[in-house]
């Protein structure tokens, strides 16, 4: 199921952010929680929801954790991972140390991604789609070609 949209909102000093009405409609399994933790690639963060995170989890599982580099890609891809929950008010807290890796400000952006949230501070998020030397066209001709569409 695909998460759609780009939603901006505020966060208070004590790292709550209230969740748009019209994103949390979206948000699978919203009762179960979430996992909150770094991007990869990216000066952001991912929330996952539940049954996705668990999907990955079932993946990484499998890998061998005596191979070096294993053991390396789960301890970066686990740092600062929480569980978080929406409250009844709709409000999501961030913690202090992921809002320092996403360099959060005041203002930030929830970006969809097809099955999970990337949570951007908002100047981050625009000079990332801002960049003038970056031909999308040429991207999505390398990622898209090679998928059929006959399906």
């Amino acid at each position: 199921m695909a998460i759609i949209g780009t939603y901006e909102c505020k966060i208070d000093a004590k790292g709550r952010v209230l969740v748009p009405a019209s994103l949390k409609k979206q948000l699978p399994g919203i009762g179960d929680g979430f996992v909150l933790k770094r991007s990869v690639f990216e000066s952001c963060l991912e929330l996952w929801p539940m049954a996705e995170w668990d999907r990955m989890m079932s993946k990484i599982g499998k890998l061998n954790p005596f191979d070096k580099k294993n053991d390396a890609f789960i301890r970066r891809f686990m740092a600062g991972v929480k569980n978080v929950e929406i409250d009844d008010a709709g409000r999501l807290l961030i913690a202090k140390d992921l809002i320092d890796f996403a360099q959060i400000s005041k203002d930030l952006v929830f970006s969809s991604k097809v099955n999970i949230m990337e949570i951007w501070d908002k100047k981050l998020y625009e000079a990332t789609l801002e960049v003038d030397d970056f031909d999308f066209g040429e991207l999505a001709q390398d990622v898209m070609s090679n998928i059929s569409f006959d399906e």
